[in-house]
């Protein structure tokens, strides 16, 4: 207890400490400003920095009961019993810890940002006012509750598969959380959300999962070795991922190397210095301590765990200090931002031309990374069945890469650099990503790929292969990967979202864009699998029906176009009027030229997909057939010779019914 009390106290005291150093904690001292007070001056960073350990191990705890700690008894994987069990008992109470601390920050930060006292009279209802009305505290208020949502699961989860749930409300606390950070406060607030977002989740699983190792040690017993394992693997991975997502954000927000020299800059390196000790204590665990832990050495890991979980959380609270601590270049701006940097935190891209086609580009960070993580894992894959002497269709990868690359244009290039610009452009993202990507991701075969060559576990844990068998063949999966279900989403989805407040959300919210994205790019994959697909999935129906489906679908997302083109009301019309765009179509004849390009575009998704279909009709007819003679063989034409009885009797009846 005193052990948990010591390192959860650690990132509040190192976070108070920089700022002290640093005259973080001093009053402004400028006059005509009202002043917070002392006790939101020390109260906010301590806080902050309580709220981020507790997701941090709230994650980590589900993380490592989810993916790390073995079942009990191997033939029942998902039941939740022994250390499992304590690991939700435990993530419950953190949980709880992040919910509370989340609601003490919207009130630490109403107060820091408005001056206000929080013994101020009235000071309740303006709080509550700042955490309902205005976006940042809504931001808190989110994750508040969906980490109260958490704390609710860890008391009703009874299966790993729930855990998984749990997991991912998680990541979606955490995703709220980056929108909070000193990400948050700078032009290109996207680039830095999504950057900010995978080092949160990266650090809190490496942070949260190590001490979760040591709090369930004993719960753990023999399956201690195997959890650390386990472990030690995803850790190294969340190290990349650590790294090169801090580098890229400071990038960004140091953006000379002067900056390093500021107070900022070296709060960053005081930062990265921790991560680098880290990794270098988690590389010799996994080469060495694994091994110690087999043979009885759990001595040796507490002590380095400690280590380890000690220096994280100073990590962390070093990261809290940096989030309280503006970099130089965020005080060197000079001139106010137009509408349009405000708006979509650019400039306006050029006029739009034949070259700007190719030339136009705009960062879409997490799913460039997504694509790329995608496409290296597909290509390791294909490596390891060559390696074994298995083949895998070169016709295959090269889909599988064709779909990420147009998902790679779709949000980076010229659709995402105009796509918040011009609804024509919108229209020609949203078709790439809805359509034509699924289609080329379907025919990879990625599931399929990936159970022949995802190693399976054999301790009790559950890895990415026991895991992907998990949500293929869950209920939910198989009602949405039915056909019928797969189309119906498929166009009513599409007429929600523009014929409501969706399209504007997605335009003015970064988090409502990564939505928009991910759910039309698993709609379009569940549509496409449904008919075209091989990997495992819900029975698919006879061909004819299938080819009928496809045609029946394309053919209401062209009388959704059509109705488009012959309307007169401007969708988002306020968005795309505030943006003083003052090249190109005006809104309305822009809108009915997207929705010329969305009619076209549902022509070539079309002819992919019923070429597939033709393809694989006809090789379902082959195996039929060969099926038909290997069978005929083996019981020298007993089927044939049937079925040619049958016919003689049905002409001999035929016969003497027509003579009398």
């Amino acid at each position: 207890m005193a052990l948990g009390t010591t390192i959860v106290l650690v990132p509040s005291a190192t976070a108070a400490s920089l700022l002290w150093a640093t005259g973080g904690l001093a009053p402004l001292g400028v006059p005509g400003l009202p002043e917070a007070g002392a006790f939101t001056r020390v109260g906010l960073p301590l806080v902050q920095g309580l709220r981020d350990l507790s997701a941090a191990v709230t994650l980590g705890l589900l993380v490592v009961a989810a993916f790390c700690a073995p079942a009990d008894q191997i033939d029942r994987p998902d039941e939740l019993t022994g250390a499992r069990r304590r690991m939700v008992a435990q993530a419950t109470i953190t949980a709880v810890v992040w919910a509370v601390t989340s609601i003490a920050m919207v009130a630490l930060t109403y107060s820091d940002a408005s001056g206000a006292r929080v013994d101020a009279p009235g000071f309740v209802e303006q709080a509550v006012f700042f955490g309902t009305d205005f976006e940042l505290g809504r931001y808190l208020l989110a994750g508040a509750g969906l980490a109260s949502l958490v704390a609710m699961g860890g008391l009703l989860v009874r299966t790993a598969t729930g855990i998984g749930v749990l997991v991912l409300i998680s990541l979606a606390g955490l995703w709220s959380m980056s929108l909070t950070g000193h990400a948050a406060g700078t032009l290109l607030h996207d680039i830095a959300v999504d950057l900010q977002f995978l080092h949160l989740v990266a650090v809190s699983a490496w942070v949260g999962g190590l001490l979760a190792l040591v709090m369930s040690r004993r719960a753990l017993g023999t399956h201690l070795a195997v959890a650390v394992r386990h472990y030690s693997k995803l850790a190294g991975w969340c190290l990349v991922v650590v790294a090169s997502s801090g580098l890229f954000g400071a990038a960004i927000r140091v953006q000379e190397i002067s900056g390093i020299w500021s107070t900022y800059g070296a709060m960053l390196v005081l930062k990265s210095s921790a991560l680098l000790v880290v990794g270098g204590l988690g590389w010799w665990q996994r080469h060495r301590l694994v091994n110690l832990l087999a043979e009885g050495g759990r001595n040796a890991f507490l002590r380095l765990a400690i280590i380890e979980a000690a220096v994280l959380a100073g990590a962390t609270g070093a990261g809290v200090a940096l989030s309280r601590t503006n970099p130089e270049a965020a005080l060197a701006v000079t001139e106010p931002y137009t509408a349009a940097e405000t708006l979509i935190g650019s400039a306006l891209p050029p006029e739009l031309g034949a070259a700007e086609w190719f030339t136009q580009w705009s960062l879409d960070t997490l799913w460039l990374l997504i694509a790329l993580f995608m496409i290296g894992l597909y290509l390791l894959a294909v490596r390891r069945m060559r390696k074994r002497g298995d083949t895998w269709p070169i016709v295959r990868t090269a889909a599988w890469l064709v779909g990420w690359l147009l998902l790679i244009w779709a949000t980076n290039g010229a659709p995402g650099a105009y796509g918040r610009v011009l609804f024509s452009m919108h229209m020609v993202q949203h078709m790439t990503v809805a359509t034509a990507v699924p289609a080329f991701l379907v025919l990879g075969a990625p599931i399929t790929l990936a159970l022949r060559t995802l190693r399976r576990r054999d301790d009790g844990s559950a890895g990415p292969r026991e895991w992907l068998q998990r949500v293929v063949l869950s209920l939910p999966a198989q009602i949405l990967g039915t056909p019928i279900v797969a189309a119906g989403l498929f166009i009513v989805s599409l007429v929600v979202f523009y014929y409501s407040s969706l399209l504007q959300l997605s335009l003015e919210s970064h988090t409502a864009h990564v939505l928009m994205v991910g759910h039309f790019l698993l709609s379009g994959y569940l549509f496409a699998n449904s008919l075209i697909g091989i990997d495992p999935g819900p029975e698919r129906p006879p061909y004819p029906l299938r080819a009928l489906i496809i045609m029946v679908t394309f053919g209401f997302h062209a009388l959704f176009s059509v109705s488009l083109m012959a309307s007169n009301q401007v969708l988002a019309e306020d968005w795309f009027v505030a943006l003083g765009r003052s090249w190109g179509r005006d809104p309305l004849a822009d809108q009915e030229f997207g929705a010329a390009i969305g009619w076209a575009l549902g022509d070539y998704p079309l002819a992919i997909m019923a070429g597939a279909l033709i393809v694989l009709w006809v090789h379902a007819d082959r195996r039929e057939r060969r099926r038909f003679d290997r069978s005929e063989t083996r019981t020298n034409g007993e089927q044939l010779a049937a079925y040619n009885e049958k016919l003689r009797k049905l002409a001999e009846a035929n016969e003497s019914r027509s003579k009398s």
